[in-house]
């Protein structure tokens, strides 16, 4: 073998090396935060997820779920989960669809204000959280929500804009 290709090799090991530190340290780090040593309530499991999307500037967005979060670059674990949610926005409404699986339909609350939506639950052994900002103004009286199979889906029409305006007469 080629003292060039073994160079390659040795970086590559070199790299990977690395990275087991990093994940060992982060390892670590998450059993003494998550310790009943360490006086903090342990919560389990543990969930933790992000996907990326494009939104419609073409810029990436990257969201979190689950119960686990940074802070300082450490890791908080929170008793509730933050479930993945999409917004669609179709037409005069407006669609959130969240995963909170394992609760049932009347262990559910959902509350619509403005601009957001709060999505509570709490299950024999699972809570969820989130505030879901919607891309404009609803009737908060629309709403009407479906839950099935871990899904919930709550539907609401867009607020009437008057586009026309008011004519103002002139004296």
């Amino acid at each position: 073998m080629s003292k060039r290709r073994r160079d390659i090799f040795d970086l590559f090991d070199e790299m990977i090396r690395e990275m087991e530190e990093e994940i060992e340290r982060f390892e670590r780090e998450f059993m003494r935060v998550g310790s009943e040593e360490s006086g903090t309530k342990v919560y389990g499991p543990y969930v933790y997820g992000f996907r990326i999307t494009v939104g419609p500037d073409g810029k990436p967005k990257i969201e979190e779920f689950g119960n686990v979060k940074s802070y300082k670059g450490k890791p908080i674990i929170s008793e509730e989960r933050e479930p993945l949610v999409d917004v669609i926005e179709k037409g005069d409404e407006v669609r959130v669809v969240a995963e909170v699986p394992g609760v049932s339909k009347d262990q559910i609350k959902v509350k619509v204000t403005g601009k957001k939506v709060i999505i509570q639950a709490q299950g024999e052994d699972r809570k969820y959280y989130k505030e879901v900002e919607l891309p404009a103004e609803v009737d908060e009286k629309s709403a009407k929500a479906t839950y099935n199979n871990g899904v919930l889906q709550v539907t609401l029409k867009k607020k009437e804009t008057p586009e026309s305006g008011t004519e103002v007469k002139i004296e």
